[in-house]
């Protein structure tokens, strides 16, 4: 995909695959015409995936009149080059814009490994090299396995081709980056939990949940001001859960306040938070408060009361 990303989806009119910057071509020319100026959006996909790897990005994006996507060095300077029409459509086929970003994931990777530096073109071995960068970094964002593969699964050829793997090996490479995130997910957070045991309520844990049994069931039993977030299940959106102010899980029953659990810090910054329960298995919280089970699976949310 160093020269040609993806397969182009049935129907899609395949552009010129030359590339054209400013200055370039002549006044006037249609390719001239046909350039697009960098767009933010895509921009702003880039830092977050250079921020994943923590690194720092030594090239530009650029929106160009590229078949697809494509990672290129031009006049020494690198460059990814993304057809702004390729990637809204193949986001709008699969209704995500995990696909969009997985393409310029992978473009990334192609830099990022140095495949963009021989003289070779594309071939299988670098091709599932930046499958397999695609899957890890999509992980470290938040996306589920299937958010991952979406575009592959969709575009890429059945069978090798001279330039580019079949579609099994290719889903194959990006599992297992996003498994190896996934691993450095689970570790991370494990790592920043003094202890996988919930924690007891403690005297002063229960002064800040006081029960009051004759309060309705619509009702919270605990006063606002000790309540951190409310934890909203999408497989029990009824169940009242809330963070107190003092991290502790609860839960409000029929008979008053239960502590179910605690909010755990972790040593992972995309996932800084997990929450730790005796009734589901843990729970990471990303930076935009979305809680993902172990499988990347998005299950909650946190929110304000």
């Amino acid at each position: 995909m160093k020269k040609v990303l993806l397969s182009i989806l049935t129907g899609f009119v395949m552009v010129g695959s030359s590339v054209v910057l400013p200055g370039q071509a002549a006044a006037g020319t249609v390719a001239e015409r046909a350039y697009v100026a960098p767009a933010a959006s895509g921009r702003d996909v880039i830092s977050e995936i250079i921020d994943v790897v923590g690194l720092k990005a030594r090239f530009e994006v650029r929106a160009a009149n590229v078949p697809n996507a494509a990672a290129v060095i031009l006049n020494g300077k690198r460059y990814i080059l993304y057809n702004e029409q390729f990637l809204s459509q193949v986001n709008n086929a699969l209704r995500t814009d995990w696909a969009g970003i997985s393409i310029l994931a992978h473009e990334i990777g192609h830099h990022l490994n140095g495949h963009t530096l021989s003289k070779g073109g594309s071939n299988l071995q670098d091709e599932l090299e930046a499958d397999e960068f695609s899957g890890f970094v999509l992980r470290k964002m938040g996306a589920s396995l299937s958010e991952a593969q979406a575009a592959i699964r969709l575009l890429a050829e059945e069978r090798d081709s001279y330039t580019h793997p079949g579609k099994k090996n290719r889903l194959a490479a990006i599992s297992k980056g996003w498994g190896n995130a996934q691993d450095q997910i689970v570790a991370s957070a494990k790592a920043g939990t003094p202890s996988r045991t919930v924690a007891a309520a403690s005297t002063s844990a229960m002064r800040e949940t006081p029960v009051t049994t004759t309060a309705r069931r619509s009702v919270s039993r605990m006063p606002a001001q000790y309540i951190l977030r409310q934890v909203k299940l999408v497989s029990a959106p009824q169940e009242r859960i809330y963070v107190t102010t003092q991290f502790n899980l609860v839960r409000e029953t029929e008979d008053g306040i239960e502590v179910i659990g605690k909010l755990q810090k972790t040593n992972n910054r995309n996932y800084p938070y997990v929450l730790e329960s005796r009734y589901f298995s843990d729970l990471f919280v990303n930076t935009n408060g979305l809680l993902l089970n172990e499988d990347g699976e998005r299950v909650g949310v946190l929110t304000t009361t």
